[in-house]
């Protein structure tokens, strides 16, 4: 299933965001959008303790706040066009650590940590494998095997155990003057 391809009529509308959470890397974008707020923020807030303003303003505000943008760029990146989820985690990760000079040391060290994990869990998430439709058959937890799709034990058993074994040569020549030339120049150490 393709970031693209609409949920099914079949699922039911309390299920839509679930289908839509699991075909996309849904926690890394989260972690990476909440990375952006205390990088972008912190730079710019006050905090007032009675009558003392303690501003935490740098001089490097806009850099914080270039850097917030771009990790809730991301984040949202992540969410909504999943083939790029590599490149989106190891720049939100780039630009964590980018913010632990430039954003008082990185948001207080929540955002950093946030973008590091956001985009390491982007970097590392694969869409799970499709699932193949089958038939409407009821059975009890097990597969339904007919007689036409029973396997034979002993044929299995033999293919395994033939793909196991690596092939033989089929004559020794031992290593000669002709034979090294005739080989490209190669000796075999056994």
């Amino acid at each position: 299933m393709s970031a693209e391809t609409p949920a099914s009529p079949e699922v039911r509308k309390e299920n839509r965001f679930k289908v839509w959470r699991q075909t996309r890397p849904f926690w890394a974008g989260l972690f990476t959008i909440l990375a952006s707020l205390p990088i972008a923020y912190l730079p710019y807030g006050d905090v007032r303790l009675g009558n003392i303003t303690l501003a935490m303003a740098t001089t490097a505000g806009a850099g914080a706040l270039i850097i917030g943008v771009l990790l809730f760029t991301l984040g949202l990146t992540m969410w909504f066009q999943p083939v790029v989820r590599v490149f989106a985690g190891i720049a939100a990760i780039v630009l964590g650590l980018v913010s632990i000079p430039v954003s008082n040391f990185g948001g207080l060290v929540i955002g950093f940590l946030f973008a590091l994990v956001g985009g390491g869990m982007s970097a590392a998430w694969a869409p799970a494998p499709p699932v193949e439709k089958t038939g409407h058959a009821e059975h009890d937890g097990e597969p339904a095997v007919s007689e036409e799709t029973a396997y034979d034990s002993d044929s299995e058993a033999e293919t395994v155990l033939a793909a196991g074994v690596p092939e033989q040569r089929e004559a020794y020549e031992p290593a000669t003057d002709t034979t090294i030339d005739a080989n490209g120049g190669r000796n075999s150490a056994g």
